[in-house]
């Protein structure tokens, strides 16, 4: 049968209205919502996750312009083209209505109901357009309908109070609102429109003849008769509370920011039982009932409406089921599954690594890709791979949100395939995590053990390089000095990140610190930048108690040396050093504990300006007392020049 509650549990469904989802649109954040849902800014913040739907704060549809996901509209088409053919169809009705033409707007809705008069969403349409030919009564009838099918749309409601609205009946609107808000709590038009009555009914020079002649001043919420067209009829509110009798769910309010609650229970309008009655609109009292607990007024909703009840899910999501009966839907969904044959593997490729999406990204342009395949194009460029429009905003933000959606359709439909990929790329991660073999070269400048050195990375290949050590977790890459024959010199030093901050062009400045030396044993290449075989290095210890003895006085003449040359510097050099490198690390009591000798040894041959090959020489040694009497050499000499 043909779906009435249609996107309530189909896989393409809208987070915003929960609709089917025609004209996908993924917003940053990562979650989908149908183009209407935005179009009409009907929120500002994410159903789901509560984050801003637009980059700019959620301000305006023109500073974002919104564009559809190239791949989710591709599924859609090609899985529910009906669907499809009515999100189009609605479309034009909301053009027909934003330029107030109404009765042309009216005969298409009427014809297309003819056709299929189970849509809610033309009713929603055919509404509007009596709103405008100012056929209130009509209009609540259309409404009335949708809310007993959907009683958990909050868009209805506000529709509904709108209209009450328009016809002077502001108590029974605000009251509409509230429900609105009750049900999502973030929607935007209701929330503004609460404002605007509280704001002129407590206005200083309102209030007083407000709180008089209102019929909010009584304790029990009392509803005046009001005007339809030539007809007076009994308007209502539509809540009826009654505190004795729950919903077998949490129906308590929670207090929620602005002074305004969250019902964690299902609202519901009472609507008319026949529709086709020419005797207006049924009245129902409203009486809120306030707790005479002293710890806040929490409201418990009792919500009638004629042959169903509500129950709320574990998952906070309302759903009505039948008196008697288990849950289930109203109707069976047109959508709700999907034929085995029109579900292909090649529908969820990744354009650019042609495989299945692994953390598929989508960006404002919306185009879909794997989250490592588009960090490496944005390396080399900051535009879409595929419509080169600038992404320039998108790289500054750094925000590469999972498009949940399709992510679940893959889980869910490609689990198999999506498994192997898995594997595969846990292959690749371990591959890239081994500190042995193929470890990634940066290719720059001389590094020693216990020595910072920051990195300022612009280079695609050195983008990505850095990006895989930290996504593997090692934090480690080898750093050598370049050769002329080999490419890069057969010693090195591993350096560890401490830090990375990016810049909004896709550059980044790398805090880093020497750890292990190393000795090249096999040179490669992946991805662009250079790998490298390697094996550590450490110091060969002395154990004879004289050779202990005399490399120790020779370590401590070295040092006062040392700490002699760096006093007698110039103020300025002496100031540049302390900035860069730090202060020169303390004698160390046991001078062969660590591996690499003492730190003061790689801080003091890091200031030393002396030429990299000659200090490379140094790196080399596996010997302390070698070590040591080649800084001792370069201090001799240096401290000649500072006596001349």
């Amino acid at each position: 049968g043909r779906g009435r509650e249609r996107g309530a549990e189909g896989p393409l469904r809208c987070c915003g209205c929960g609709r089917f989802l025609g004209e996908p649109v993924t917003v940053p954040c990562g979650h989908t919502y149908c183009r209407r849902c935005l179009r009409r800014e009907l929120r500002a913040r994410c159903r789901r996750c509560r984050d801003w739907l637009l980059p700019a704060g959620g301000t305006s549809t023109a500073a974002a312009p919104l564009r559809t996901s190239v791949v989710l509209n591709r599924l859609a088409e090609k899985w529910f083209p009906g669907e499809c053919e009515r999100a189009r169809a609605g479309t034009r009705l909301e053009e027909l209505l934003s330029q107030g033409r109404f009765r042309e707007a009216l005969g298409a809705v009427n014809q297309a109901l003819r056709a299929d008069s189970s849509d809610l969403m033309l009713r929603i349409y055919r509404a509007e357009s009596y709103v405008g030919l100012q056929e209130y009564k009509t209009a609540i009838e259309d409404l009335n309908f949708v809310i007993s099918k959907m009683p958990n749309w909050p868009e209805v409601y506000f529709r509904k109070g709108k209209v009450l609205q328009d016809s002077g009946f502001v108590g029974d609107a605000l009251q509409l609102f509230l429900q609105c808000l009750a049900l999502d709590e973030d929607f935007l038009p209701a929330k503004l429109e609460v404002e605007k009555i509280l704001c002129d009914v407590l206005s200083p020079e309102n209030l007083g003849e407000s709180l008089k002649e209102s019929a909010w001043h009584s304790p029990h919420i009392r509803n005046k008769p009001f005007m339809l067209g030539s007809e007076v009829t009994a308007s209502y509110c539509n809540l009826q509370l009654c505190p004795q009798q729950s919903l077998g769910g949490s129906d308590v309010l929670e207090p929620v920011s602005g002074g305004l609650n969250r019902a964690q229970s299902a609202h519901a309008l009472n609507s008319t039982k026949d529709l086709a009655k020419e005797d207006g609109l049924k009245r129902v009292s409203s009486e809120p009932l306030l707790s005479g607990q002293g710890k806040g007024a929490l409201l418990k909703r009792k919500l009638s409406f004629s042959e169903q009840d509500t129950v709320v899910c574990e998952d906070g999501r309302n759903k009505h089921k039948k008196q008697g009966e288990s849950i289930k839907r109203d109707m069976t969904l047109a959508f709700g599954t999907i034929p085995g044959d029109l579900i292909d593997a090649s529908d969820f490729e990744c354009s650019l690594c042609m495989r299945l999406f692994f953390e598929p990204v989508t960006t404002p342009c919306g185009h879909t890709f794997c989250k490592g395949c588009l960090e490496r194009c944005l390396d080399h460029a900051p535009q879409c791979p595929l419509c080169k429009e600038s992404l320039k905003e998108y790289l500054a933000s750094r925000k590469y949100s999972i498009t949940e959606l399709l992510e679940e359709l893959i889980m869910k439909y490609l689990s198999d395939e999506l498994f192997e990929r898995k594997r595969i790329h846990a292959e690749e991660t371990a591959e890239h995590s081994n500190l042995t073999k193929n470890v990634p070269m940066f290719v720059c400048t001389m590094a020693y053990p216990t020595v910072p050195c920051p990195l300022h990375v612009f280079e695609p290949r050195y983008r990505l390089m850095i990006r895989r050590s930290m996504e593997t977790g090692t934090k480690q890459f080898g750093m050598c000095i370049s050769d002329s024959q080999n490419g890069f010199a057969d010693y090195g030093c591993m350096l560890q990140i401490r830090n990375v901050h990016f810049l909004p062009d896709g550059r980044s400045v790398v805090d880093t610190i020497g750890g292990k030396r190393f000795r090249v044993l096999r040179r490669g290449m992946k991805d662009g930048y250079c790998t490298a075989d390697i094996e550590y290095l450490e110091d060969v210890k002395v154990a004879d108690e004289e050779e202990i003895k005399k490399l120790r006085e020779l370590h401590n003449f070295v040092y006062n040396q040392a700490c002699s040359w760096f006093q007698n510097l110039r103020n300025k050099f002496r100031t540049q050093i302390l900035q860069h490198f730090g202060p020169m690390p303390d004698r160390e009591e046991n001078i062969q504990a660590m591996p690499n000798g003492p730190a003061w040894c790689w801080w003091l041959l890091a200031v030393l300006p002396v030429d990299p090959r000659y200090q490379l020489s140094v790196l080399s040694m596996m010997s302390l007392k070698d070590r040591l009497i080649k800084i001792q050499h370069i201090l001799t000499y240096f401290s000649r020049d500072q006596s001349k």
